[in-house]
């Protein structure tokens, strides 16, 4: 039972933590392109060809 009173705060903080990590992502505009970085993976790009 002793071990709630150590696991319970170290849960609250690890949530919190996680909260504020992705508050701080959103506001710094890491999600507001979703659709393009997966199709620049197929674009086909001649500035690198190869002789």
């Amino acid at each position: 039972m002793e071990v709630m009173y150590v696991i319970l705060p170290v849960a609250g903080v690890m949530a919190l933590a996680a909260v504020v990590a992705f508050i701080r992502s959103t506001r710094s505009g890491q999600f507001d392109d979703l659709d393009t970085p997966p199709l620049r993976v197929l674009a086909d790009d001649d500035d690198d060809a190869r002789p």
